[in-house]
């Protein structure tokens, strides 16, 4: 009997990040009975957290949070799909991308990851609880904070996240952060995202500085007190009947002045084949499948997944699997801010959160939280000078 050739991936521990894997492995096992392909999960901060180096080294496929692409284009530890796939294939995933969600794996004018999965903070509800306690889906900042004052509404209060709001106030406000290179975003911007952010972390309970966007939406699932989420990355998985003790419903999110509605920051996952994988040929090809539009738009849907090729969001049964997830997101994923990527910015993305958090928990001078803000941002930049 022939050895089969195995393939060991690694992606994030929610139903989102696995089961669409396992889904997606086991039907391309069935049509290369030669293959077999393992998956691994680690946790969320794992995911955010641990170097592209260290996973490419022990897998052959990884699934990478975009910020990642800089360093991962620097270290050159996973393949340019522009070596391995044709282009037509990489046109269509560029013509259907979520957003920036295909540009966000793009560096160097190459092709670093597919960008099978597309999120953004978007708002999240309970409209079971609203419509029993009379309540309105709010639809300015100005609502959201009459809501929060009633002790309705939450939001993850973790760093990363943290950071990621701090970006969607600045964007918000009209500024995009990290444009320059002498400070995050200018003093007047700073100093009025800050305040605007610590006005609502303010009337926010304690316990959602330790939980990540899902875990929100737990709490708001398995609890009847918290209605309204204003901003949290997206997962399809809470508007689907049968997976949480109750339905969530999702939306753009709230306008904060004039403008429009907010500007948040993208996330999403894309799907990466390491350098040092013995099978890139198969692995490229399994990513192939995985990426295909008839994919994205079925069997990886299907089975928790949160596509990232466009005619998956633009699906009719899609939507109507999802309480309309996908098209009354897609705005908010459209106009998503896409942060920055060079190889240094993974060292301001780990610490800079703290910052804010402390100043949103303990209060003090805004100018000082910019300045720290700064200095972490430069230091930065100098990592990418030497690694560049």
């Amino acid at each position: 009997m022939t050895k089969k050739i195995q393939l060991k991936g690694i992606t994030w521990g929610h139903s989102r990040g696995l089961v669409p894997m396992v889904a997606t492995a086991q039907r391309y096992e069935e049509l290369h009975p030669e293959v077999e392909i393992v998956w691994k999960k680690r946790t969320l901060q794992e995911f955010a957290d641990k170097s592209i180096e260290q996973l490419a080294a022990e897998y052959d496929l990884l699934v990478i949070d975009h910020p990642w692409t800089g360093h991962a284009a620097a270290k050159k530890m996973v393949v340019s799909y522009d070596d391995y796939l044709e282009k037509e294939y990489l046109e269509d995933q560029r013509a259907n991308s979520v957003g920036q969600s295909y540009t966000s794996y793009n560096f160097e004018g190459k092709q670093w990851a597919l960008p099978i999965d597309a999120a953004t903070p978007v708002a999240a509800s309970r409209p079971d609880l609203l419509a029993e306690l009379g309540l309105s889906l709010p639809q300015t900042f100005a609502d959201v904070l009459a809501l929060a004052r009633q002790g309705r509404v939450a939001f993850s209060l973790i760093p990363v996240d943290v950071l990621m709001s701090f970006y969607m106030f600045c964007c918000s406000l009209g500024e995009a952060p990290c444009a320059g290179t002498d400070a995050v975003v200018s003093e007047a911007t700073g100093v009025k995202a800050l305040q605007l952010f610590k006005s609502l972390a303010d009337l926010t309970d304690a316990r959602f500085y330790a939980k990540n966007p899902f875990m929100v939406f737990e709490d708001m699932v398995n609890n009847d007190e918290i209605v309204y989420c204003p901003f949290a990355y997206g997962y399809s998985n809470y508007a689907r009947e049968g997976y949480g003790r109750k339905l969530l419903h999702f939306h753009d999110l709230v306008s904060l002045d004039e403008r429009g509605p907010m500007i948040s920051t993208l996330g999403g996952a894309g799907l990466a084949v390491s350098a040092r994988s013995a099978y890139v040929d198969v692995a490229v090809d399994y990513a192939r499948f995985v990426g295909s539009p008839a994919i994205q738009s079925t069997l990886y849907v299907e089975n928790g997944g949160q596509p990232g090729h466009l005619q998956a969001w633009e699906n009719k049964k899609v939507n109507a699997n999802t309480a309309d997830f996908f098209q009354n997101t897609l705005p908010t994923l459209q106009r998503a801010f896409l942060r920055p990527r060079y190889f240094g910015h993974m060292h301001f993305q780990d610490h800079a959160g703290d910052v804010v958090v402390r100043y949103l928990k303990e209060g003090g001078d805004e100018h000082s939280v910019l300045a720290a803000l700064n200095d972490m941002y430069k230091e930065s930049q100098r990592i990418d000078d030497v690694h560049g």
